[in-house]
C-alpha cells in the first residue's frame, strides 16, 4: 500500500531538516583533546568492556571507539531531535552543544588507534544469512567488510556487539512509542522486510566478524 501524501511530505521534510542539522554540525571542527576531557559522561557506559544496558531489554552498550566521527555526531543529533528515543541518551545528547558533539566525535573516532578490518570478512556467512544481507543490500552501504561505509555518517557495524545490533535493528520497526524506537526512512524501510529471528541471525553474524570498533577502558580520574 502506498503511503499517504501527508506521510511522504513529513518524511521528506524530516530528512531535509536532519540533513541541514548535519551540514551545520560539519562546519564545527572537533578537538580530540577537548573531547577526551568531555567524555567523563560517556565513560560509565562506553568505557567499560561488556557493560550492559537494561533498557528496553538487556544488551551490551555499543562499542564506539573507532567509529566514524560523522556517525557519532549524526547519532547524537538524532537523539537531540528525538529521532532516536532512548531516554538516557536523549538526556545526555540534549545537554551537548554543537562543539561538544564535534569534540566527542573527534575523540572517539581516534580512540581505537589505526585498527583496520580486513577487506573482506574472514568468516563468510552461511547461505541463509548471506541471502538476508543481500536482501537488505547491507554491504552496499556499510562496505563489503561492514566496516567501510560509503557515507561516513553511516556506522561501521562489523564486530559490533551482536545483542546491541539486534536491539538497534528492532528499534527501526517500532511505531508510535514515545520512549522506544528510531526514525530513519532508509533503515525503517529495510528493516521492515525482516522477522525478529532474521534480524537476530544477521546481528549474530555481523557481531562475529573482525571490525574496527572497541570498548576501551578510560580512567575516571585524570590529572
Amino acid at each position: 500500500m502506498n503511503k499517504p501524501l501527508s506521510t511522504l511530505l513529513k518524511t521528506v521534510v524530516a530528512s531535509a531538516t536532519v540533513a541541514l542539522s548535519l551540514a551545520a554540525q560539519a562546519q564545527v571542527t572537533g578537538d580530540v583533546k577537548a573531547g577526551e576531557s568531555k567524555a567523563a559522561m560517556c565513560i560509565g557506559c562506553h568505557g567499560i568492556p561488556g557493560y550492559q544496558n537494561s533498557f528496553p531489554e538487556i544488551h551490551k552498550v555499543p562499542k564506539i571507539s573507532g567509529q566514524t566521527a560523522q556517525y557519532i555526531a549524526a547519532s547524537l543529533v538524532a537523539y537531540q531531535r528525538g529521532d532516536r528515543k532512548h531516554p538516557t541518551m536523549r538526556g545526555i545528547a540534549g545537554s551537548l552543544s554543537e562543539q561538544d558533539i564535534a569534540d566527542l566525535a573527534a575523540f572517539y573516532a581516534q580512540h581505537n588507534g589505526d585498527v583496520k578490518a580486513p577487506e573482506a570478512p574472514s568468516r563468510a556467512p552461511n547461505a541463509i544469512v548471506a541471502a538476508l544481507l543481500e536482501r537488505g543490500a547491507c554491504a552496499s552501504c556499510h562496505g563489503a567488510n561492514f566496516s567501510s561505509p560509503i557515507d561516513p555518517s553511516y556506522p561501521k557495524i562489523g564486530g559490533q556487539y551482536a545483542d546491541y545490533l539486534y536491539v538497534a535493528l528492532k528499534s527501526y520497526q517500532v511505531q508510535g512509542n514515545p520512549i522506544i524506537g528510531r526514525s530513519n526512512p532508509i533503515m525503517g524501510g529495510i528493516v521492515a522486510q525482516y522477522s525478529l529471528q532474521e534480524l537476530r541471525q544477521m546481528a549474530n553474524y555481523l557481531g562475529s566478524i573482525e571490525g574496527e570498533l572497541a570498548t576501551r577502558p578510560q580512567p575516571r580520574f585524570r590529572r
